[in-house]
């Protein structure tokens, strides 16, 4: 069980700010995310002997940074956007790419598929490792994913790109 722990804190000191930028897509609030990596990790760490698979590290220390982002929702009720112009200065100043109107339109689709846009293509899981960090069936995942991307389709027809 001691090389288990090893591996995992070796892989929560690799992957701090991909951690960072997952929590950020969820909370869009710099101090919340920090918080949210903060108490995942914890969590992982106290709960380091449920791992039965040291393979499957990265999924199952990714759902629980989701789940820990979506007890900070629940708890929030709401959540408040910035800007990027107004984070502090720092190595965490810019989580997300672009963004710009597709970001946008990813954060107005419903809690469900944001999760499943952000895990495939900011964190790029693929559809299987999704469905065992969010919980829900392969084809659930796969449902999800498909009406998202028709959503965003869609509410992207007759923009243009300059």
């Amino acid at each position: 069980m001691a090389s288990v722990r090893i591996q995992l804190e070796q892989y929560l000191i690799a992957e701090q700010a991909r951690f960072y930028r997952l929590a950020y897509s969820y909370l869009q609030n710099r101090d919340a995310s920090l918080d949210a990596v903060q108490t995942a990790v914890c969590r992982a760490l106290e709960r380091h002997a449920s791992l039965r698979d040291p393979a499957m590290l990265r999924s199952w220390f990714t759902r629980i940074l989701v789940n820990t982002c979506l007890d900070m929702l629940r708890q929030q009720k709401h959540t408040m956007p910035v800007a990027p112009d107004e984070l502090d200065a720092g190595s965490y100043e810019d989580p997300l790419p672009d963004d710009g109107l597709l970001a946008s339109r990813v954060r107005r689709l419903p809690l469900a598929e944001q999760t499943v846009i952000n895990l495939r293509f900011y964190e790029e899981l693929s559809l299987k490792e999704i469905s065992a960090v969010t919980g829900v069936n392969l084809s659930t995942v796969k449902t999800r994913l498909y009406t998202a991307l028709r959503k965003l389709r869609v509410s992207l027809e007759g923009v243009t790109f300059e």
